[in-house]
C-alpha cells in the first residue's frame, strides 16, 4: 500500500504545552471564571512569542473554555445556570450509558477501580484538602466512563470533564460536610456491585441533580427544560 509523504511525529509543540498549562489553570480555578487573558503578560510569563500563545488560546476557544469578546479580548468562560444545566445534562447521558455497560460487564472489577477513587476522596477529606478531593471525585467519573470500554463515550466526556472540574471547584463551598460526597459515590458503587440497575441509575441521576441544584439553585435536570444560556 502506498502512502503520501508523512511527516515524522514530533514532540508536543510549544502551543500544546501552553494550552495544557492554561487548561489546567482553568480547571483548578487558578484562572477563575471571567478572568481576562492578556497576551503581553502571558507571553512574558511563558517566555514565548505571541504566535504559539495565540495558537494555544485558540485551542481553548474551540474547546469552549475561553470566550472571545470583540475589541476586548479573551476571557475564561463563566458558568451560568444554563451552562451548568447543559454540562450535567450531557454528563448524565454519557454516564448513564457508561453505567449500563458497566452493569453488564465485569462489575466487580469496575467497582474495585471506583473504590480506589473513593478511597482517595476519603483521604483528601480527612486531610481537609478540597483540591485533592475534587481531583479524586473527577477520577471516579473518568474511571466509570473508561470502564464502559467505549472510545466514543470517553472522547465525548473529555471536554465535559474539564468543565466539570471547574464546577467541582465551585461545589467545594456548598457541602457542610465533605463526607457527603464520599457517601454519594460509595452508594453508587454498592448498587453497581450488586447489579441493581434501577438503584445505580437512580443514584447517578440524583448525584447529578444534587450538583446542579447546588451550583444553580432553582435549576433542575428533572424539569426537562434548560434555562437560557447567554
Amino acid at each position: 500500500m502506498s502512502l503520501p509523504e508523512i511527516e515524522p511525529v514530533s514532540r508536543e509543540s510549544t502551543a500544546g504545552i501552553i494550552a495544557r498549562q492554561l487548561r489546567d489553570a482553568i480547571m483548578t480555578g487558578a484562572l477563575p471564571p471571567g478572568t481576562q487573558l492578556g497576551e503581553t503578560d502571558l507571553a512574558s510569563r511563558f517566555e514565548v512569542s505571541r504566535g504559539p500563545l495565540r495558537e494555544a488560546m485558540q485551542h481553548l476557544v474551540s474547546e469552549g473554555l475561553l470566550r472571545s469578546e470583540r475589541h476586548r479580548g479573551l476571557f475564561v468562560i463563566d458558568l451560568e445556570p444554563g451552562d451548568v444545566y447543559d454540562i450535567y445534562s450531557a454528563r448524565s447521558a454519557i454516564e448513564r450509558a457508561a453505567m449500563l455497560r458497566a452493569l453488564r460487564g465485569d462489575r466487580e472489577r469496575v467497582a474495585t477501580e471506583l473504590e480506589q477513587a473513593v478511597a482517595a476522596m476519603a483521604a483528601a477529606a480527612d486531610d481537609d484538602d478540597p483540591t485533592a478531593l475534587s481531583w479524586a471525585d473527577l477520577r471516579f467519573h473518568e474511571a466509570l466512563i473508561a470502564a464502559s470500554g467505549s472510545k466514543r463515550l470517553v472522547r465525548m466526556a473529555r471536554t465535559l470533564l474539564i468543565e466539570t472540574r471547574m464546577c467541582l471547584t465551585a461545589l467545594q463551598g456548598t457541602y457542610q460536610q465533605v463526607e457527603e460526597r464520599v457517601t454519594e459515590h460509595t452508594r453508587i458503587i454498592e448498587a453497581l456491585r450488586a447489579g441493581d440497575e434501577e438503584t445505580a441509575l437512580s443514584l447517578l441521576e440524583a448525584h447529578m441533580e444534587d450538583a446542579v441544584q447546588r451550583l444553580a439553585p432553582g435549576t433542575s435536570l428533572r424539569e426537562g427544560e434548560a434555562p437560557a444560556v447567554p
